[in-house]
């Protein structure tokens, strides 16, 4: 039972990520004519899939500890070490990154415009953040296949 239980929560985490990043985000870039707009939205689910990683990432430790009898010492360890390298990524870009994003965009004048530098700035964050949310999505595809 806890090895199902194990991979469910693997496939919500994952499919969460999968789900925020790569269908619902940029549907609302195309789909909104106000891109603040839409970067609010966006921001407000990232915000909840970082929170559901977070929780995704505590349940998996715990049932690594008591659900996997008859797995390899190898196994276990590739599997936190995945657990880890995921909740890092989440802790990185959210608690990290999206700070001194949120930074820039409040220091943007009320019309939403940024300075040059600040624009600048902000796709270099944006950037990092994107690159750490791919990895941690190809991670979350691996640690899928490792239950």
């Amino acid at each position: 039972m806890l090895a199902k239980v194990r991979l469910l929560v693997a496939v919500i985490w994952a499919g969460s990520l999968w789900t925020v990043g790569y269908l619902v985000a940029p549907t609302l870039f195309a789909t909104l004519s106000d891109r603040v707009l839409a970067g609010t939205i966006a921001g407000s689910m990232f915000h909840v899939e970082a929170l559901l990683s977070l929780g995704c990432a505590a349940a998996l430790l715990v049932l690594l500890k008591y659900g996997t009898e008859g797995w390899t010492a190898q196994r276990r360890r590739t599997v936190l070490a995945l657990i880890a390298a995921m909740a890092l990524c989440t802790v990185m870009s959210h608690f990290g990154l999206q700070p001194m994003m949120a930074e820039l965009k409040a220091a943007a004048g009320p019309d939403g415009v940024m300075a040059s530098a600040g624009k600048q700035r902000f796709g270099m964050l944006h950037g990092i953040s994107s690159m750490i949310y791919l990895v941690q999505s190809v991670l979350a595809g691996w640690l899928i296949l490792k239950q």
